[in-house]
């Protein structure tokens, strides 16, 4: 299967998901699982297109081993979130203005902030699984074993961030409190690191194939929307309103990079 028809394809499954998950929200009146469809959904995509495109080489292999073991990851990670936090207030105040400002109601809300925006998203921000996979088996050079390499520091990362963030969260006398030790104490978001080093690592994975190339604008745009958009400045808005002392954490700690933090 060549490229466009593969986008096709996946494009139809993606689209036809998250119709399904709408439709499930609008009677839950809660969209927060749309989290963990982002991790579910592309594992479903790198697993489509391995299917797709016949291919069982060591890349497609790989491609879909490592989407699978951070998608099923983070997705068991966000469901388990959800389920001992409830509602995510982010999206909560998000439908709550367009219900109030703009007399839009729950469905249409939902269908055009969240739904509408985040298919496409989670489609580019895919590319690197899906055309990875298309054309014919490419040996690996230094440059897609450097990736693999990236994908699991990546991994390891975010998940020793959440273990790290969960259990100082878990301890009553850090009620109010700011997380700043463990990986914490070099960066504010060790999670949204890993995040990007994994998708920069896939891309480095797909790179050397005839497609993969032009899967470019998917880490690139995971990376924008970790660190600029709907990721480290929604949540850091928040933590500056609602924890004493992040505002003195947050001038001594890197805001992505792991880095030392500096000295007062």
């Amino acid at each position: 299967m060549n490229a466009p028809t593969l986008l096709l394809f996946n494009a139809a499954i993606l689209a036809c998901g998250f119709f399904i998950l709408w439709l499930i929200c609008l009677r839950t009146r809660d969209v927060t699982p749309v989290d963990s469809v982002w991790a579910f959904g592309m594992v479903a995509l790198a697993f489509s297109s391995f299917i797709l495109t016949e291919s069982a080489g060591t890349r497609s292999t790989l491609l879909l081993a490592i989407s699978a073991l951070w998608g099923l990851r983070l997705g068991g990670y966000m469901l388990w979130r959800w389920r001992d936090h409830g509602p995510d207030r982010r999206y909560q105040a998000l439908i709550g203005k367009a219900e109030a400002r703009r007399g839009w109601g729950f469905g249409q809300a939902t269908a055009r902030l969240v739904f509408a925006p985040q298919a496409p998203m989670l489609f580019i921000v895919c590319l690197p699984v899906q055309l990875g996979q298309v054309g014919p088996n490419v040996s690996m050079s230094a440059l897609a074993f450097a990736g693999v390499a990236i994908c699991l520091i990546g991994i390891a990362f975010e998940t020793v961030g959440d273990w790290q963030l969960v259990k100082f969260k878990r301890d009553p006398n850090n009620t109010g409190k700011v997380m700043q030790s463990g990986l914490w104490r070099y960066t504010r978001h060790p999670n949204y690191f890993g995040d990007a080093c994994v998708w920069w690592g896939l891309f480095l994975i797909a790179a050397e194939t005839p497609w993969g190339f032009w899967s470019l604008p998917g880490p690139i745009l995971l990376t924008w929307t970790l660190t600029k958009w709907s990721g480290a400045p929604t949540v850091e808005g928040r933590l500056h309103k609602t924890r004493k002392g992040y505002a003195d954490y947050a001038e001594r700690t890197s805001g992505f990079f792991p880095m030392p933090p500096k000295r007062d």
